[in-house]
């Protein structure tokens, strides 16, 4: 059975999410501090979430830290946030930090659901790293992009990155010399024609990655007006 970790300290909300999940078959974990999250994710005994849902603005701190405990730490486990409307900066930050996807409140549970099938979906399929079967391999300057594996190295140095950011940069490379419009990668990253997804987070994405490449950073093309185009 598939865990989730609701980091929530709005009672009547989380037992809400809590109802909800539950009702799709998934196991919950409910804390409503920091501290209490870092408990349960540190228990040796216990499987890892597949998910986190995460708050910004708890008792004891930040969401946003214990997202960055958890990409420190080496995981890739999906992340979405939790956020209200008004908190565009800390969706920024979160983003940055290594954020998978957010959902702002007041949300539907149906768009709720939706995101935590799309995400849990994506890492499971990507999570295939022992296959003996030759995978393709993506080269370009000094970097070596294994698409199916969702991996990417500057020479032997694997270099972190989040699934969002390695899901946005296969987008890029299969379309190689092609102009991508936003709304085209907006869908390639998460699987679903929806209207409440933000413009501003494939710009976060793209800040994201193009840090990641370097110097080879300028491969990723603005096409003004219209999108992006990678070129190998």
């Amino acid at each position: 059975m598939q865990r989730i970790l609701v980091l929530e300290d709005d009672y009547a909300l989380a037992m809400g999410i809590e109802y909800a999940l539950q009702a799709e078959g998934y196991e919950v974990l409910h804390a409503s501090t920091l501290q209490k999250a870092r408990e349960m994710l540190g228990k040796a005994d216990r499987e890892p979430p597949s998910l986190l849902l995460l708050d910004i603005c708890l008792p004891d701190g930040m969401g946003m830290e214990l997202c960055r405990e958890v990409r420190q730490a080496g995981s890739s486990v999906p992340i979405i946030f939790l956020t209200a409307l008004s908190e565009e900066v800390n969706i920024v930050q979160g983003l940055e930090m290594g954020a998978d996807d957010y959902v702002a409140k007041p949300f539907r549970l149906k768009e709720l659901l939706s995101r935590i099938r799309a995400n849990i979906r994506r890492y499971e399929m990507s999570g295939d790293k022992n296959s003996t079967q030759a995978k393709a391999c993506i080269c370009f300057g000094a970097y070596r992009f294994l698409p199916d594996e969702y991996r990417l190295f500057q020479g032997e140095e694997q270099i972190e990155c989040t699934m969002s950011e390695l899901r946005l940069l296969k987008e890029l490379v299969k379309n190689a010399g092609n102009v991508l419009s936003r709304d085209q990668l907006l869908l390639g990253l998460f699987d679903t024609e929806t209207t409440f997804v933000e413009d501003n987070t494939l710009s976060v994405y793209m800040k994201r990655l193009r840090t990641k490449l370097g110097e080879e950073a300028d491969r990723i093309e603005t096409v003004r007006g219209i999108g992006y185009r990678f070129r190998l």
